[in-house]
């Protein structure tokens, strides 16, 4: 090798290095830091107002289905999702229980599941927030590249420490902003057939008195119960 061409091999590795270095990657670390935010902020959060959107993403079909609706958290465990018309679809827990009505097609009865939470993926992937999980407990993390998420924040992967079969990772969309720390945005729940199940919150508020009777939900008269 002739010294120029030496000296251009050793400029090209030390760009290489010095470009390395100037890119932060993600650590393990730096996943535990974010997650603990993630925590330490909804430790100190008993309930939870917004408006949200749903994008389910069905990989057999190869197709997304959109919604929109209001939500509520309350600890413990507490949580209602009303979609707006034409979806018409209400979710609620009581901590204990879950009710999923669905209504009917042209004025038909509508239909609804009722099963113990620990046998739905909704509770489990909102658990954080409703005080029914501890991300680093239940959990391992990782953060992601957030720039192929188009996300300016902090994308924080939590893949379940036991097997689940309903939910093979979760997705946290984290504000980046020091002011807003541990503040997620949104949330992505993948299956292990592929399926996406995400959800963005717009208007949230936070800490307000929510009745418990929002809570107790009793789908409507001649509505067929699926088991």
């Amino acid at each position: 090798m002739t010294t120029r061409a030496l000296i251009l091999s050793c400029f090209v590795i030390t760009g290489f290095a010095a470009a390395q270095r100037a890119t932060p990657q993600p650590t393990t670390a730096n996943a535990v830091r974010v997650a603990r935010q993630v925590q330490a902020f909804y430790d100190q959060t008993d309930s939870l107002q917004a408006r949200f959107t749903q994008t389910y993403y069905h990989r057999l079909y190869r197709r997304y289905q959109r919604s929109t609706g209001r939500l509520l958290f309350d600890k413990p465990g507490r949580m209602r999702f009303d979609y707006d018309r034409p979806n018409g679809k209400v979710v609620v827990s009581d901590g204990s229980h879950l009710t999923a009505y669905e209504p009917g097609d042209h004025g038909e009865p509508g239909q609804y599941v009722k099963t113990t939470i620990g046998n739905n993926a909704l509770p489990a992937a909102f658990g954080f927030l409703t005080g029914q999980a501890r991300i680093l407990d239940d959990y391992r993390v990782r953060l992601l590249d957030a720039r192929s998420y188009r996300w300016s924040g902090h994308i924080l992967e939590l893949r379940p420490r036991r097997p689940n079969p309903r939910i093979r990772r979760i997705l946290l969309y984290v504000d980046g902003d020091p002011a807003r720390a541990g503040v997620v945005h949104r949330l992505r729940v993948d299956d292990h057939e592929g399926n996406r199940n995400k959800f963005e919150l717009r208007r949230m508020r936070f800490n307000r008195d929510l009745p418990e009777r929002a809570f107790r939900y009793a789908p409507p008269r001649g509505s067929r119960r699926i088991r």
